[in-house]
């Protein structure tokens, strides 16, 4: 029977390509460039367990609660009540969003066995019941699941390649976007090997295990008129949805702040310029076992909390209550923050999940405790293959998410404890996408260990190229100042014998000195004294000379007075004398 179907008309492209409908789920949107072909059909294939069905109930949920799309999910394998009850494990409320005719539900039952081909087979039934469901919620996102449950009665290849086409132009006619789940075939992406050629977008997802470790991955095999990821990307179903994990991102557009944090650490911030990092930057501190790498994450966190901001530890060694104890033992008192709520450690083992379920996890939880600061202790533990390509794309992708969320990173990384090994062999790859990078060593010297520390590098900033003992305290971690001996930079015992020798040394100087002191002082009293003696018998001989110059002064004037009154009394004679002459001449 002939059925006429209303068809809507569809809005041409945009200038400068396709319009895409949003799926909201993580990442897909980031590798599609903005989601599906609006108003055309995507193919999603796979094998069994890969997620097809998953990812397609979640278009629906995400376009009708976050992007207002009003949405049909008709199905062929499962019942509406068994999908919604499927769907309630990742927080979605199928049955709350049919009742807020944001969502419409309809299972069609096809059974193989109960099917007889009395004439030609179509799909017009089909289109009816879809375009019904269409209509009564006014739906913008169609999903079909599966396709070959609709076939499975249909032995003509020639009239199921027909109906295909006609179903994929259909949905287009309706001018809905459209998730066709198909499962994955033998020699073809798909059971019929057609699905793939007529369709606009076409996404494989597959499920495999390696090293005993289950991984989904995703693939955009085609997408017609847009620019796509080409990439195998993995993707987890957790408790929120699908979650697909690019390697990077897009562009590397993050802000750079050019604020600076401390690590927690005086004499360390000290060699990064005496400011500590950027935030929103990443740190690498690296070494073998027992060159305090734990530690020096401990205090990073720690001075974040002391800084009244939120921070997150990963540890993938010791669990909360060891981590807590250990660290009370050098004075870090990381439980108080713990109990404000500034800090959050969490502590399993890294055998427990996949790589991406760790990262998948961390996304989760920086997102919904929102911190400033995260410390990953160690990143060499989350693989058991020193050569695991994994982890380091892994990495990559935390540290891009990290960096746009502006949240200042902290990395330990477990080396090998091998004498003249190249630091870059034992690394796990990331170094080079580190902003700033510590060396943590074990210097064995003189039947000891001691701990150094060493800036390898740091970008964007002056940092300090010397290397320097690091010791632990009941104050937490210090730097000891550089002590250089001739060419030779001296740590532990070395450095405190020298420190003693050098020490005796000054002493002995020092008694030398005084010494040589108390004989220049009794030297210069002696001379006092006899400067002394010299000035009294000067003071003396200059009295005596004084004395005689006296002396003879009153001779002389002695004599002279004599010899005046002598002189007066010669005068006065002569003068009587003329007189009686006078008298008598008269």
């Amino acid at each position: 029977m002939a059925t006429t179907t209303r068809r809507k008309k569809r809005s041409p492209p945009p200038i400068f390509g396709i319009a895409k409908t949003p799926t909201g789920i993580s990442g897909l949107d980031e590798i599609t460039e903005g989601g599906l072909p609006t108003g055309r059909p995507t193919l999603v294939c796979g094998a069994a367990g890969c997620g097809k069905t998953m990812l397609a109930a979640e278009f629906l949920v995400r376009g009708a609660t976050v992007y207002g799309e009003p949405g049909v999910f008709m199905m062929f394998e499962e019942s509406a009540d068994e999908l919604a009850v499927n769907m309630r494990s990742l927080g979605f409320d199928l049955d709350a969003l049919q009742r807020q005719k944001k969502l419409a539900l309809d299972f069609v039952r096809v059974e193989r066995s109960e099917i007889e081909e009395t004439g030609e087979y179509d799909l017009e039934g089909l289109f009816i019941r879809l375009g019904y469901a269409i209509d009564s919620i006014k739906a913008k996102r169609v999903v079909l699941d599966t396709i070959e449950a609709l076939f499975a009665g249909v032995p003509n290849h020639a009239i199921l390649r027909s109906e295909l086409r006609r179903l994929f132009r259909w949905l287009k006619d309706r001018g809905v976007t459209a998730i066709i789940t198909a499962e994955r075939g033998e020699s073809a992406l798909t059971r019929y090997g057609l699905e793939e050629y007529v369709a606009d977008c076409v996404i494989l997802l597959d499920h495999r295990i390696a090293e005993q470790v289950s991984t989904r991955r995703l693939r955009v095999v085609k997408y017609r008129g847009s620019e796509h990821g080409t990439n195998e990307y993995p993707f987890l179903i957790g408790r929120t949805g699908l979650s697909v994990l690019p390697i990077t991102s897009l562009s590397l557009n993050h802000q750079a702040s050019r604020e600076r944090v401390s690590i927690g650490i005086a004499g360390l911030d000290d060699m990064l310029g005496g400011r500590g990092i950027f935030r929103g930057s990443s740190l690498l501190v690296s070494g073998a076992p027992g060159t305090g790498k734990s530690s020096i994450a401990a205090s990073f966190v720690d001075a974040a909390c002391a800084r009244g901001e939120k921070a997150v530890l990963f540890a993938y060694e010791e669990s909360e209550s060891q981590l807590l104890r250990n660290m009370e033992s050098i004075g870090l008192n990381l439980r108080r923050w713990v109990g404000r709520g500034l800090l959050r450690i969490e502590s399993t083992r890294p055998t427990l999940q996949g790589l991406e379920q760790h990262l998948v996890h961390m996304y989760e939880l920086v997102r919904a405790f929102g911190p400033t600061v995260v410390a990953v202790d160690p990143i060499s533990n989350l693989t058991s293959q020193g050569d695991d390509t994994g982890l380091k794309i892994t990495l990559m992708r935390l540290l891009d998410f990290l960096k746009t969320q502006g949240i200042t990173a902290l990395f330990t990384s477990l080396t090998a404890d091998v004498a003249n090994t190249p630091v870059a062999t034992s690394e796990v790859g990331v170094s080079s996408l580190m902003d700033s990078w510590l060396l943590l060593a074990n210097v064995a010297v003189n039947g000891e260990r001691t701990r150094t520390l060493q800036v390898l590098k740091s970008r964007g900033m002056p940092h300090s190229t010397q290397v320097r003992e690091f010791v632990f305290s009941d104050h937490g971690v210090d730097l000891v100042d550089v002590y250089l001996f001739g060419d030779q930079v001296l740590t532990g015992t070395a450095r405190i014998a020298h420190e003693a020798q050098v020490l005796a040394a000054n002493d002995l100087r020092g008694r030398d000195h005084a010494r040589r002191l108390r004989d220049l002082a009794n030297r210069r009293k002696a001379l006092d004294a006899q400067i002394e003696a010299l000035n009294v018998d000067a003071q003396e001989r200059a009295g005596e000379v004084q004395f005689e110059i006296e002396r003879e002064r009153l001779e002389a004037q002695g004599v002279q007075d004599r010899t005046r009154s002598i002189a007066a009394r010669r005068g006065a004679g002569t003068g009587t004398r003329s007189k009686n002459t006078a008298s008598r001449k008269g």
